[in-house]
């Protein structure tokens, strides 16, 4: 099934998912694809490519000052047909409001439909490194409900410019949801209908942004499904297993670590045993989920491949 709302739909085995980053400019992409192989054990449905902002550089030369991008995580496009020839393994572009004209933004879907890939995770994106608000291109999307208008028009034929008898493209489309609302949105229940914008505009299931903490994936649920959201929801999931990402995700991700997790990360008396207490944390918040029923779960790996191993090889023994 090359389709994720497919799978979630037709298939009776859970939905297991991938998320990594493209390396650095100038770095090895084998690099990201040693990482994944460890992982292909598990069978993964579905891997995910990110994609973000390039950073802008300032230049100064003869008194006058130019600035260009300076696109320090180039490749998503490539990574993406790689993995699919690599690892016969869908992947998952994301595809982002910002940077990107509309023209551009057709362009690129246009590439990813000749490539045969079918899914798209449709994203604003976050402001490019040392710009503290989101500024659109001219005549770019500002809003993601926006960029999901323009796929869901694009599977219907319906160009930028009027053509005749085009071809309609068939992308699955998914969005991001956040269950500790996104930082920007004012609480959590106007962050819910933002997200189901998305929903209405066409997206046809969500991966939320990581958490540690059930009860909050629960409640946000219960939340949605009463706004009539009922697009299958997928929790997003980041091992924690370290004193420095306890100091690191909440800033950079803007989410809560319970308490119980922290203890366990700093009462650890060496790396080793932060490591696998936070394991033993993750694997459990994974069976209440299993428990709840979800679709599926989403693993931010980022290229960092022995936490995520170690977590699914303690979620598959646990389920025998």
């Amino acid at each position: 099934m090359a389709k994720v709302i497919d799978w979630l739909k037709q298939n009776r085995k859970l939905m297991f998912s991938l998320e990594i980053t493209p390396p650095d400019r100038g770095k090895n992409m084998d690099d990201i694809l040693s990482g994944i192989d460890p992982l292909m054990r598990f069978d993964p449905q579905f891997i995910n490519v990110t994609y973000h902002q390039p950073h802008m550089v300032y230049d100064e030369k003869d008194g006058i000052i130019t600035r260009r991008p300076r696109r320090k995580k180039p490749g998503t496009v490539g990574i993406c047909s790689a993995i699919k020839n690599r690892f016969r393994v869908e992947p998952v572009p994301h595809l982002i409001c910002g940077s990107f004209s509309r023209y551009e933004t057709e362009d690129t879907l246009i590439d990813l439909h000749f490539l045969g890939i079918k899914n798209i995770l449709a994203l604003r994106g976050d402001p490019p490194p040392g710009q503290a608000r989101f500024i659109p291109e001219k005549d770019g999307n500002q809003f993601a409900c926006q960029l999901v208008e323009q796929i869901a028009q694009l599977n219907r034929g319906h160009y930028l410019d009027e053509l005749e008898d085009p071809f309609p493209t068939s992308f699955c489309i998914g969005v991001a949801g956040y269950p500790e609302k996104h930082f920007e949105s004012p609480n959590l229940d106007k962050d819910l209908l933002y997200l189901k914008s998305k929903v209405d505009a066409g997206a046809e299931y969500v991966i939320t942004q990581m958490f540690y903490d059930f009860r909050l994936f629960k409640e946000f649920v219960e939340k949605a499904r009463a706004i009539g959201i009922q697009a299958p929801i997928i929790p997003g999931l980041k091992p924690l297993v370290s004193r420095k990402q306890i100091q690191s995700i909440p800033s950079a991700f803007h989410v809560n670590i319970p308490c119980e997790l922290v203890n366990i990360i700093e009462e650890a008396r060496t790396r080793e045993q932060a490591f696998a207490g936070g394991v033993r944390y993750m694997a459990r918040l994974v069976e209440k989920l299993l428990e709840y029923g979800v679709p599926g779960i989403h693993v931010f790996t980022m290229g960092q491949g022995r936490a995520p191993q170690a977590l699914l090889e303690a979620v598959f023994a646990a389920k025998g």
